[in-house]
């Protein structure tokens, strides 16, 4: 398994296979998924089959990460970057299991990322998307450094954007 980041706390590695259990249970969780335009995993087959056809890392050089808790090796989420062909834009994305939120690992883990897109991808933007009512990942966007864009319409609901650019690129 590929360590790609690591943070006092953390470790941010590629997804795999042995994955697909806790990815099963993170997207049952209805208060999870709740802000996401996604559904839960109808079983852990399905989830594993996402894993294995999981194409960023192979496509784009990067995708989202599994966080690993440094001294449990729990997995806690996931957060990382994906590249949108189709925009042409790449965002910052991050769930966390509900029981870990409100102890700073989406802010720890976001951070990491927007520093390894800028100084190991050269980046020259990262976005970050939310429900406008999703107030907790608007305040993780906010304390990483993203600044209010505009609004979007996120799958018929009030959507924001928001944005950072890369300093050292002019």
């Amino acid at each position: 398994m590929k360590t790609i980041l690591e943070t006092n706390r953390l470790l941010l590695r590629e997804f795999n296979i042995s994955d697909a259990e806790s990815f099963y249970e993170l997207n049952l969780n209805p208060n999870v998924i709740k802000y996401t335009g996604n559904s839960a995993f109808k079983d852990i087959d399905e989830a594993k089959a996402f894993l294995e056809n999981y194409s960023d890392y192979q496509r784009n050089g990067f995708g989202r990460w599994a966080v690993i808790n440094k001294s449990t090796e729990e997995f806690l989420g996931w957060c990382g970057l994906k590249y949108d062909e189709d925009l042409n834009e790449t965002d910052i994305g991050f769930r966390f299991f509900e029981h870990f939120w409100n102890k700073g690992f989406a802010t720890e883990s976001a951070k990491a990322c927007i520093g390894y897109g800028f100084e190991k991808l050269n980046l020259k933007t990262i976005i970050g998307r939310a429900m406008k009512e999703n107030i907790a990942s608007i305040k993780v966007l906010e304390k990483i450094g993203l600044q209010y864009e505009k609004d979007f319409n996120f799958d018929g609901l009030e959507g924001v954007i928001y944005k950072i650019e890369n300093k050292n690129i002019r």
